[in-house]
């Protein structure tokens, strides 16, 4: 009796979706967006994997379900509608790998403070960090039976950098089959390509992947526990009330510290603790990005608070192990204003 129940309903959903297929093939708008609405929420993050940053991942998001409305004529049900989508996505984010035309770096600009030495200078300047209110229904969806990683690890920052080092077609495969679970057939069908050039593809790029990621530290507190809460507690009264030792303490000792779009990267207590010392005690406001703990950072001025950035910590264990300072222009997409008023 289930069974029988079971295939109804499925046979019901099918001519749900068939139904819907041929009305918005005729230019219902409506039964496109029913169609398309479930997947858009994971296809901007798959977007933002690709890319590595918000703005670019909304643009060929948008591109995405352009072209899927004018090339619905052309799906044959072969693949599911989700799959059909993501093949649009994965290619339009390949195209806009290959324009080149990502955010070139940032010269510093900031008035009476020259920064430190930088231990080096970082490649990927065009990072942006993604809004967890954004996340809801996207990364909780169900994966392949290839997939590698949690989805809460595979939006972190560190993983999406370490995936912005590898060569596009990589790049691609390696979020289809790792992060997505997609099987190695449907992936090859995406991108036009043999299964065994996928299979040799997601070769290099998980030994490309292993070359650029730490893997020794100590696990990353589960969101919204109380150990994350207890760091996170330590660095915002450390970090307010201009206690640099206290700061410094909580860093691990390889501790890294980036600002996209800067080139401008600190490794190590010493030099992070040393930038440090010239951005303390300004005000901040909690908010959360790539699945981390996030802060608006506010300057008090005479008439209220002026926006600098956003601060963006990774945890290992019960320490930072790493700091991404952003510009201010990213608040916006957190619901933080650029201004304060005084309290």
């Amino acid at each position: 009796m289930e069974l029988r129940a079971t295939r109804t309903e499925v046979a019901r959903v099918e001519l749900g979706r068939t139904d819907l297929i041929s009305r918005a093939r005729g230019g219902d708008g409506e039964a496109f967006r029913a169609l398309t609405e479930p997947h858009r929420r994971e296809l901007q993050v798959h977007c933002y994997r690709m890319l590595g940053s918000f703005q670019d991942a909304e643009d060929a998001l948008q591109d995405t379900m352009i072209s899927a409305w004018k090339g619905l004529a052309g799906f044959d049900g072969r693949a599911s509608i989700r799959t059909w989508l993501y093949r649009i996505a994965t290619n339009r984010c390949l195209d806009a790998l290959r324009s080149a035309s990502r955010r070139p770096a940032k010269q510093w600009d900031t008035p009476g403070f020259e920064p430190p030495e930088p231990t080096r200078l970082g490649e990927i300047v065009w990072l942006e960090p993604y809004p967890d209110n954004l996340l809801d229904g996207a990364i909780s969806v169900p994966l392949g039976p290839e997939a590698r990683y949690e989805q809460t690890e595979s939006i972190s920052l560190a993983f999406v950098t370490a995936l912005q080092l590898l060569p596009a077609r990589q790049l691609a495969v390696l979020i289809l089959r790792d992060v997505l679970g997609f099987h190695a057939d449907e992936v090859a069908e995406m991108l036009d390509t043999t299964v065994e050039s996928v299979k040799s593809a997601l070769k290099r790029a998980r030994a490309g992947l292993r070359q650029r990621r730490t893997t020794d530290r100590e696990p990353t507190p589960t969101a919204d526990s109380s150990a994350e809460d207890a760091i996170v507690a330590k660095f915002v009264n450390a970090y307010a009330s201009a206690d640099i030792e206290a700061l410094v303490a909580l860093l691990t000792d390889d501790v890294f510290m980036s600002m996209p779009p800067l080139p401008l990267e600190y490794e190590g207590r010493n030099p992070v603790g040393q930038f440090l010392t010239h951005i303390l005690g300004f005000d901040l406001v909690p908010t959360r990005a790539n699945n981390q703990p996030a802060f608006g950072a506010y300057l008090p001025t005479p008439t209220g608070r002026r926006a600098i950035g956003l601060f963006v910590l990774t945890l290992a264990g019960t320490r930072i192990s790493a700091l991404t300072f952003f510009e201010d222009t990213v608040l916006p997409w957190f619901g933080l204003p650029r201004s304060l008023a005084n309290r």
